[in-house]
């Protein structure tokens, strides 16, 4: 009988095991499934599927299967931090990752570090997620948009030397960032000469944009900073074109994605220009050859290039498993000790986490859309994007003496 409830014992517990390390390892996505802002929503989560199939096939993280838990944030900071809660709280999830609107990510960001598990930030340009509001759990893997303004304006200022600007911008924390930071670069600071307008986010209509454009309108300016993003991007251009502006003006949209221009149209989108940090045609440009292996297996699996959203969700899962795998656990300090300034290449050339405040540091792309007919030779329909500038990330990025001056004004502490 001993000998019997012993290897009764020893069964139990191989069993426990075998169960222990069949347990897969969740993460949680946290998107707009709806909304405004769908399209970039929808290439995280196919970005994202891409990688937790490949990183599965190659034996998981840390020996565990991943599974992808996913949410719809709707674009509304409310229910991005209701998500994260419950992604932490009843699923189980090691670490939460996305947004696009960046009070979203800055909500979903705070709900994660209360429950200390890392966000991941995907889509979140307002300079508050990595700055003012930044925390120690909050990694954002774009650039901001005081990295976007520099180079922009670093361009515009040499190609558009002394026009007045109009801008036309969201009003929320994102698109009160970006137009800060570009009128600060762009030496555009005077709102008498450099007029704007504001319009109402989440639920801007088209008579708010034919409005705001209409002044655009009747103004000097010669350049049109549309400081919109998504499905507003995407209405208020069509306006534009509509009214002639397109042809009238030099259109600026700080923030684009090939979602966003897709849905406009090759038409439409001729010669504006934009900022991107990643955009498909740049592997094959720079010869990266991870980059063109991406884009290749998204480009097969999905029947479409992938856009920027798409890439930065592919990076932070390939990213999280690598900081995991070095610290041998995927307990959140540990993790966290390992990304803080940890240098690599994945799909462009290098970038790297900074330890002071989590924000990704990366070549910025300034890019302008190509004519119609080079946009349609390309397999997908897809080739928009001729890359005219780039700028270094360490010369992009605010300087750490520039973000604890962002801190000091907000009251916060000069450390996460």
């Amino acid at each position: 009988m001993t000998f019997r409830r012993f290897l009764l014992s020893a069964c139990l517990l191989l069993l426990s095991f075998t169960t222990v390390s069949a347990e897969t390892l969740k993460i949680g996505l946290n998107y707009p499934q709806t909304g405004r802002y769908k399209e970039q929503g929808l290439q995280q989560r196919l970005g994202a599927f891409l990688a937790v199939d490949e990183i599965n096939k190659a034996g998981g993280i840390l020996g565990r299967d991943v599974e992808l838990v996913i949410r719809n944030s709707r674009g509304e900071p409310d229910r991005g931090a209701r998500n994260t809660a419950e992604l932490i709280d009843r699923q189980g999830a090691s670490m939460v990752f996305g947004g696009v609107s960046s009070a979203v990510a800055i909500s979903s960001g705070k709900a994660a570090r209360a429950r200390n598990r890392i966000y991941f930030g995907t889509l979140t340009y307002s300079n508050a997620t990595t700055g003012s509001e930044g925390h120690s759990h909050m990694f954002r893997e774009p650039y901001n948009a005081w990295m976007t303004a520099k180079a922009l304006s670093r361009y515009l200022k040499e190609n558009h030397a002394n026009e007045e600007y109009f801008y036309v911008t969201a009003d929320y924390t994102w698109g009160w960032s970006v137009e800060e930071s570009v009128r600060r670069f762009s030496d555009t600071q005077d709102t008498e000469k450099h007029k704007g307008v504001k319009t109402p986010f989440p639920r801007a209509l088209i008579t708010d944009f034919r409005r705001a454009l209409e002044e655009a309108e009747q103004s000097n300016a010669k350049v049109l900073m549309l400081v919109l993003f998504g499905d507003d991007m995407v209405r208020a251009l069509d306006v534009a074109y509509d009214m002639g502006l397109t042809k009238r003006m030099q259109v600026v949209v700080p923030n684009l994605t090939l979602g966003m221009a897709a849905q406009v149209g090759p038409t439409v989108m001729e010669g504006i220009i934009g900022g991107a940090p990643w955009v498909w045609n740049l592997p094959y440009e720079k010869d990266y050859p991870r980059g063109k292996e991406f884009v290749e297996a998204f480009s097969q699996r999905y029947s479409m290039r992938p856009s920027s959203s798409a890439a930065s969700a592919y990076s932070i899962l390939y990213q999280y498993k690598d900081a995991v795998e070095r610290a041998g656990t995927t307990n959140t300090r540990a993790v966290i000790r390992e990304l803080e300034g940890h240098h690599y290449s994945l799909l462009k050339d290098e970038q790297y986490w900074r330890d002071f405040d989590h924000q990704n540091v990366q070549t910025v792309h300034v890019v302008k859309i190509k004519p119609r007919n080079t946009i349609v030779d390309d397999e997908y329909a897809a080739d928009y994007f001729d890359i005219i500038y780039s700028m270094p990330g360490d010369e992009a990025a605010q300087t750490r003496e520039e973000w604890e001056q962002r801190r000091r004004e907000a009251g916060k502490p000069l450390t996460l």
